[in-house]
């Protein structure tokens, strides 16, 4: 019922998210005198503020038009490689000629973990001038119909798979926060069947490897109640006016209410300044709030069997740094692993994923040559600063190519 009641108050604050709206518009026109005084302008801001909170916030566009290389602009256009019923391989492809130039083929596995991939809409943009880029851009949970069965923790493992199937041998492979354990997972697996599709190198960006390791509050959060409470607490059905109806998922609305329940003084004291900025005219500011907002608030739901099973083997059981995950009958043993180069990034500042968890990666392929290893710790770096912004365009993004290049087996 609990979506139920979302859905209710989404309906019943509409009216005034309307009017808001209409507040909004009149005294920011520049034919209404009184947009011209303070006090218009503070009706304005608080009216935006109160539309822009109730809204609901849509899939965002990734929006890249365009990339540099070689100091010239080059056209981007997106296309979907490959579909799944949870997930969309998409592929950024440049208006260049390829001819005798070569780019190393990089998939990012972008989280399933309540935003959308367009969150490492950044990570992307980076990559895009040197290297021939995929993501796994994945559906929001209620927009799929229960004809096409469920969802787990095993089948984003087999989805990393098929897409590495499909992109043939030879890819690298970034994994972004929570895909970090599935995505070693599926190069464990295809390592144990000598998989030629096996991806040359691995990157894990801040991922809950062994959360035994500086456990965080999302982490202990998941450790202090048992599975059963989260199934009894946290999952709801999806309403009959989505594809997805009768669908079991955890809301996308909830994990939203966690993320600014962490940071709550700083997403407040961020509203504050934002509603100063509109006061004050500060126009460049505002924008940069409204961008970071559109894509913090656009939220996605997750199936049940993927949400409770990522916390059982993740989070409480610790199955994959125990060597005790057994995946569809295949044991998931990353000591197997053996030709792939691996590389791990951790921030000193992560509170989502703590130092010392993404880095256990290293220690459990031990079967990898000493060459083929690489760390780097990102100091002053917090989790959303080692995929997104300028600390991760000068730090991390040379390491991450530099690595990518030594390891391209073309």
């Amino acid at each position: 019922m609990l979506y139920h009641f979302y859905d209710l108050h989404h309906a019943m604050v509409t009216p005034a998210r309307l009017m808001a709206e209409t507040l909004q518009h009149v005294f920011s026109h520049p034919l209404v005198p009184a947009s011209y005084t303070r006090m218009g302008r503070a009706i304005a801001a608080g009216s935006e503020i109160f539309e822009r909170a109730t809204r609901r916030h849509g899939k965002p566009e990734f929006g890249i038009k365009s990339v540099p290389v070689d100091g010239t602009p080059v056209a981007v256009s997106e296309h979907v490689a490959h579909a799944k019923p949870f997930c969309e391989l998409r592929h950024f492809r440049k208006a260049v000629d390829g001819a005798g130039r070569h780019e190393p083929r990089v998939m990012i596995v972008a989280p399933m973990s309540g935003h959308y991939a367009t969150l490492l809409r950044d990570t992307v943009a980076a990559l895009l001038p040197g290297h021939d880029v995929y993501i796994t851009d994945w559906i929001n949970a209620c927009q799929v119909p229960l004809s096409q069965g469920r969802f787990d923790l095993d089948d984003y493992a087999d989805y990393i798979i098929e897409f590495l199937h499909v992109l043939g041998p030879g890819t690298h492979v970034v994994a972004v926060c929570q895909p970090s354990v599935p995505a070693l997972a599926a190069a464990a697996i295809m390592a144990g069947e000598d998989d030629p599709a096996a991806p040359a190198s691995m990157t894990l960006m801040g991922g809950p490897i062994d959360t035994r390791m500086s456990p965080t509050k999302p982490n202990k959060l998941a450790e202090s109640k048992p599975l059963k409470w989260f199934e009894r607490s946290v999952l709801s059905t999806v309403p009959a006016i989505y594809p997805g109806a009768g669908r079991k998922v955890y809301p996308g609305f909830l994990q939203l209410t966690g993320f600014m329940s962490m940071n709550l003084d700083r997403h407040f004291g961020s509203t504050v300044k934002h509603f100063q900025h509109l006061v004050r005219g500060d126009g460049d500011s505002a924008q940069a709030h409204r961008k970071f907002y559109d894509e913090y608030l656009a939220v996605m739901d997750l199936s049940a069997e993927f949400y409770l099973q990522t916390i059982d083997i993740a989070f409480q059981r610790h199955l994959l740094p125990r060597g005790l995950w057994v995946s569809r009958n295949r044991r998931v043993d990353t000591k197997a692993i053996t030709r792939m180069a691996l590389m791990t990034v951790e921030g000193e500042l992560d509170d989502i994923s703590g130092p010392g968890q993404t880095r256990a990666a290293h220690g459990l392929c031990a079967n990898i040559p000493a060459d083929n290893h690489r760390h780097y710790f990102a100091k002053g770096v917090g989790h959303y600063g080692i995929f997104n912004g300028s600390r991760w365009r000068s730090m991390i993004l040379p390491e991450l190519r530099d690595f990518i290049r030594q390891h391209d087996r073309a």
